[in-house]
This record gives structure tokens, sequence and C-alpha cells, in this order.
């Protein structure tokens, strides 16, 4: 017997088959392109940005914009759901919800491009959430400040939370993110010649040490922030002394004081390691992503309104230390993110996540209702 699944879950399935990295999603582009194109389109103006898309749907009588943001990009993991609709990109997967988010801003913009409301609404589809960080380009290009909205919201897959849970915070919400890469070149030579050399495996090593001192030394134990170093690439065959180490990690802090503080005690340090080990170092701090700050009073009315009215439990959660360029538009636009509980034994960028699709209607009818309401007033 054929189960008939919910329509937007069946996109959901269908986007989740086709998960591209940041800026390459040609075929998640292609596919919202040619699913819009079936809606009615009287009311609908779309334009295009890079591989994102920008949706507007005209209002009645529009004395504002209001807007909701989804991301399009998946992540570089081989998937393990063994589920029936997995991704045909080898080596590439959604493991992040971002199939889940698509498809439910698919599921409110298709409720708004057949019954109108007053204001203006517009639907961001951001691409590279994931890296190097779609959000800011996006906000800087003429296609985004030409349909600028007054506020914006959207969500995010939550695993620990159960379907029919929303959780969120007035204030911070995702933590300010900084990749971090140290290259440190020195004299490769053979293990038994060492006083030719100028060995990186002790130059690295010292260094990875000396870093874990700084969130233990150097910032307000009452404050928090990470510094975790996940690779680090040293050397080729037992009997080579390297000449190169490379250092990658991730920072994370809930204040940009502690992140700049951070970053400085990095550099003082590698500019210890190069008088010290009398080599050469290079810092990267790759894609940087600003804290996810909610608007105090939208969310506060937002969680309000939800409890009474929206058909879900509404928690108030801590903040995360995860990152979301969600934060550079949060930074000159009122509006917010929340969790979406999906009950998912797996987290998130893990392999074998499987998020309950049966949250999927429940976003959509939530965020209709409170797009409703914003837009009529």
């Amino acid at each position: 017997m054929t189960t008939c699944l919910h329509p937007f879950v069946e996109i959901r399935r269908q986007l989740h088959r086709i998960p591209e990295l940041g800026f390459a999603e040609f075929k998640t582009q292609r596919f919202i392109l040619d699913y819009l194109s079936r809606l009615p389109q009287d009311r609908l103006e779309v334009k295009t940005w890079r591989t994102g898309v920008l949706v507007k749907v005209k209002g009645t009588r529009p004395t504002r914009t209001i807007g909701y943001r989804t991301d399009m990009d998946g992540l570089p993991i081989h998937e393990e759901t063994g589920v029936e609709f997995t991704s045909e990109h080898p080596g590439q997967m959604h493991a992040c919800g971002h199939d889940l988010h698509m498809a439910i801003a698919l599921g409110i913009l298709t409720h708004f491009a057949e019954r109108p409301v007053r204001d203006d609404l517009l639907f961001l589809f951001q691409p590279a959430e994931e890296g190097p960080g779609g959000a800011l380009p996006m906000m800087e290009s003429e296609e985004f400040r030409s349909w600028r909205p007054d506020c914006l919201f959207a969500l995010h897959i939550g695993p620990d939370y159960p379907v029919g849970t929303i959780a969120t915070r007035p204030g911070i919400l995702f933590a300010n993110t900084s990749e971090l890469f140290i290259d440190l070149v020195g004299t490769d030579g053979h293990a038994s010649l060492p006083h030719r050399s100028n060995d990186m495996v002790i130059a690295g090593s010292q260094l990875a040490m000396q870093l874990q001192t700084i969130i233990s030394r150097n910032i307000d134990p009452l404050d928090s922030a990470i510094l975790t170093l996940g690779k680090v690439t040293i050397g080729t065959k037992q009997n080579i002394i390297p000449g190169n180490a490379r250092l990658e990690g991730t920072i994370r802090t809930l204040s940009m004081e502690s992140m700049e503080k951070i970053k400085s005690r990095i550099r003082s340090l590698v500019r210890g390691i190069e008088e010290g080990f009398e080599c050469e170092a290079h810092i990267d701090w790759g894609a940087n992503y600003c804290q996810v700050e909610n608007d105090p009073s939208l969310t506060r009315e937002f969680m309000d309104w939800a409890a009474r009215h929206g058909n879900v439990r509404v928690m108030e959660c801590r903040e995360s230390m995860a990152g979301e360029d969600f934060g550079y538009f949060l930074r000159e636009i009122p509006g917010f993110m929340f969790w979406l509980g999906v009950d998912s034994p797996h987290g998130l960028h893990h392999p074998r996540i499987h998020p309950n699709e049966d949250a999927i209607p429940v976003a959509i009818d939530l965020m209709t209702r409170w797009l409703t309401l914003q837009a009529d007033g």
C-alpha cells in the first residue's frame, strides 16, 4: 500500500537527493525556479543572485516588506542514512537540514502566492551558509538592496527537540565564529641530520599546546568561548624531518570582544613560535560569522503568540556555540531565528542525521500564520 506523502515532504526528498556545496547550488537553484514557475504569477517577482533566488510576493496594499530567509547548500559529507531518497552526489549531503528549510520556505511561499496579504513578502533562498558565507555578499548585492525587508525571520532544525516544539530566546542565539588556518614553514631534511633541519613537528606541537591555554588563561571564566583544533597535518614519512606544518581549527565566542582577544593571543603565540623555532608562519582566519542576535521585542512577541496560538510547544533555550551567517542580516534588520524540533538521534552535520519530516507541515502552518499576522497587522 502506497503512503501519500505531504507535498512538501516530497519536495524535501527531491531536494535531499541533490545536495550541492556553497555557490555551486546550480541544480538546487533550477529546482526552485522551476517550482516557482508553476505558481500563480500575478503577484510574484523573481530575481536570481549568483546561485541564490529572491522572490517577492506583492501585497494588496503594501506599506512595508516582511522577509523570510532559508539557506540552500549541503555539506561535504558522505551520506550514511540508508534512506531511499539518499544523496545522488557522492561525498555531498544535506546534513544540516537545509533541504527541510527550503521545503518549508516553498510551502510558506506557495500559500501567499495563492492568498496574498496586505504587505509585500520577500523570500530569500540564500546560498553558501556552510561556507564561505553567502549572507553578507547577498546583503551587499543590488538585488537585495532593491527589495530590502523591514524585518526578517528564519528557522533552523533542532535535532534535540521533539516535533511540535520550537526553541529560541531574545538576544544571542548563535555564537560568533571564525575558521582558523595556521601554516608553519621551516626546513625539512633527513632524520640523521637534525641539525641541518628546522623541525615543524616540534614547532607545530608546541603551538597546538600553547593555543589550548588561551581559553583557560585569557578569557573570563564567566564568558563562553571555544578554540578547537580539528586537524593537524605534519610530515610525510617516518625518517624525514618535515619543514611544514598546518593547523586547522575553529573559534567560537558569545561576544566580539572575546573573539578579538582570542585572535590577538593567537597572533602573539604564533609570533613567538616564529622567533623560537626560526620559521615563518601564516594565519588565515577563513570564514567569519557574526553572532545571531534576535531582536528582543520581536522575539518575545513571537514566543508569546506561538505559545498561545501557534499549535506548538515553546521553549526558551540557552545560547548555542553553533554558527550561522543569518547573524549578518540581523545585525542590520530586526528579526529572529528559532530552532524547529525534528527529533533526530543524530545531530547536525552527522552522516546519519534523519530529521522527522512531520516537522515540515508544523513549520509551514506556524510561519504562514505568523507572517499573515505581521503583514495584515
